[in-house]
């Protein structure tokens, strides 16, 4: 697969169930639909996570002058969302809902959100780990 952002290959890391594309010279990260639900349902549960999604999927577009990137599965233009009540960090949504593409550094920003609402649970969150480790090695 193709970064969006920066148009190098990008490896496959997988952890169980879930499978990042993830581009070693941006840092950023796909999650092909379904993945990052995955993920966070292990953390927030509860279907939880379905509803952050779609929260995230039906925001209006952020106004910003960031870049447009393409979805790299069905090459349509994502939509920029913020994420967090502060609006720190924009991650790319796929229109047609292929996928959610963050780029280098805010996965780590999403991880360090959700550690400071639930830290208990974080930490014995093992995927949660991974990520932070495979984004972490450079």
């Amino acid at each position: 697969m193709i970064c969006p952002s920066c148009k190098h290959h990008m490896i496959v890391v997988e952890y169980q169930k879930i499978e990042l594309d993830y581009c070693h010279n941006c840092r950023g990260v796909w999650f092909d639909a379904g993945e990052l639900e995955l993920m966070l349902d292990s953390f927030v549960g509860g279907g939880e996570a379905k509803a952050v999604l779609n929260t995230l999927i039906k925001s209006p577009e952020a106004a910003t002058n960031e870049k447009k990137r393409k979805c790299p599965i069905c090459r349509r233009t994502m939509k920029k969302v913020n994420i967090g009540e502060a609006d720190h960090v924009l991650v790319d949504t796929c229109t047609r809902q292929d996928g959610i593409w963050f780029d280098g550094g805010e996965v780590e920003h999403l991880v360090k959100l959700l550690s400071e609402k639930s830290p208990e649970k974080l930490g014995s969150y093992k995927a949660f780990n991974f990520i932070k480790e495979v984004l972490q090695a450079r």
